[in-house]
């Protein structure tokens, strides 16, 4: 759907439930670089992603012009049992800390997944039953997006294989359960169910598991069952196209009431949160109608866009999937198993990685102890348990917040509450038994971690 036929103005429908999703790939000056094949470094076309992807998301997931992706009906009337979602103001949080600015945040944790995954669960599930598939395979890292997946796979009557990496496996036995529950086969990942998973397992024995470890083993389980695809929560380019409707309904809601955000902030693992609540944002900045401070926060243990390189990686760590041009540590480093299992990934979405390497964005990173300290600042005073992830996005609006503090300052500051953290009570308990330690790779295991980067002309470190 060109710009000329839809006005961008065009985004709702009835209840300000988004009637579109955003591509801002369609406004970017400089577009994501295509993701190659890892044997002929070419650019892969929709018939080479079709072992793997199903047909309708390829083509989301190549398309770099149309603006406004129309949202299934079937879809929209499954986003109206939980959206709009509410967006609030955080004043029991400014009266806290005494600051003059105002703190809003998107809270995406009113569903039964506990999380804004579920947003592209359901796209991703709806076009699999479509395309008369048996069933999906995915990945989770801290288990929200298996969760949302489990639930949408459970809607439309698909069979739903999950392989959780495994510390969060071991760290979050209920949400396994929550999985299960909704008729999921969840397998701890690496194991020895795949291929690859043994051979990860020989290399790095003990390992607590990666994202990258997962995605392979989900992907070759994909391939070797007839009528079965792979499905990913986060990275690419399609899951970030349908996680814009949080944004879209901010960028709503807020304009409703005459307000603008100065500072807009989100976690960032793989991207797809972050890219969801900005990327309306982005493209107004992009098209030169407005201004805005986007910051993307990661984890000290995980730093991919503060500490990684901008160049062609391996997605998974068994080196099956297509080379992706992103900010990464390298598909064999192996993080720290820290607390937010959804933010150890070795790379960042492409389209996030353009916008950085623009200085679009910037980017910091902040360790554990202190993304916890933020937690239990904001569940003390606004009522709502944080997830692990979602704090690292607490923790620099306060910090943004205390600076307004300093300088006095009236900004207005958006970050985006990507879930609950109900299944995260071990890591709560560590936190609070003061056992909880702070991990920061060093110059080494970053080096040792990129130089598994394919080399070839154009694509060196």
């Amino acid at each position: 759907m060109s710009k000329e036929n839809i006005p961008y103005k065009i985004y709702l429908s009835e209840n300000e439930l988004p009637a579109y999703w955003y591509n801002v790939r369609a406004d970017m000056k400089n577009k994501p670089a295509p993701l190659l094949s890892p044997a002929t470094h070419e650019p892969l076309k929709f018939e080479d992603l079709r072992p793997v992807f199903c047909d309708e998301l390829i083509k989301q997931e190549l398309n770099d012009t149309d603006p406004l992706i129309p949202i299934p009906d079937e879809i929209r009337e499954f986003y109206k049992m939980y959206r709009p979602a509410p967006l609030v103001r955080a004043y029991c949080l400014e009266k806290k800390l005494g600051t003059p600015a105002k703190i809003y945040y998107k809270f995406e944790g009113n569903n039964t997944s506990g999380s804004h995954k579920l947003n592209s669960a359901i796209a991703q599930a709806y076009y699999a039953k479509k395309q008369g598939l048996k069933g999906v395979t995915t990945e989770t890292g801290a288990g929200q997006w298996g969760t949302a997946l489990s639930m949408a796979c459970s809607y439309f009557g698909l069979d739903c294989q999950v392989y959780m990496v495994k510390v969060s496996y071991e760290q979050k036995p209920f949400r396994r359960e929550v999985m299960r529950t909704y008729g999921a086969n969840v397998t701890p990942s690496p194991s020895n169910t795949t291929e690859v998973g043994k051979k990860i397992l020989a290399e790095f024995p003990g390992t607590g598991g990666s994202l990258g470890c997962a995605i392979s083993e989900a992907v070759e389980a994909a391939t070797k069952q007839e009528g079965y695809r792979y499905v990913l929560g986060s990275v690419l380019s399609q899951v970030l196209l349908h996680q814009t409707v949080i944004g879209l309904e901010t960028m709503t809601a807020m304009d409703k009431y005459g307000i603008k955000p100065d500072v807009i902030i989100g976690c960032a693992g793989g991207g797809s949160n972050l890219g969801g609540l900005i990327s309306p944002f982005m493209g107004r900045k992009l098209r030169g109608e407005a201004d805005y401070q986007f910051i993307a926060v990661e984890p000290a243990s995980c730093p991919s866009l503060t500490r990684g390189k901008f160049v062609y990686d391996f997605c998974d760590t068994g080196h099956v999937c297509p080379l992706a041009k992103m900010y990464t540590l390298g598909s064999e480093f192996m993080p720290s198993p820290n607390h937010a299992g959804g933010l150890r990934y070795h790379g960042m979405s492409s389209i996030l990685s353009q916008l950085y390497d623009d200085k679009l964005i910037e980017a910091r990173s902040v360790e554990q102890t202190a993304v916890f300290d933020a937690a239990q600042q904001f569940a003390r005073v606004e009522g709502i348990l944080p997830a692990p992830e979602s704090s690292h996005a607490i923790r620099v609006a306060i910090d943004e917040a205390l600076k307004c503090k300093e300088t006095g300052e009236e900004k207005t500051i958006l970050f985006g509450l990507t879930g609950t953290g109900y299944f995260d009570m071990y890591a709560y308990k560590a936190f609070n038994d003061g056992t909880m330690s702070d991990y920061i790779p060093t110059d080494e295991d970053i080096a040792k971690g990129l130089a598994g980067v394919p080399r070839f002309p154009g694509n060196m470190i």
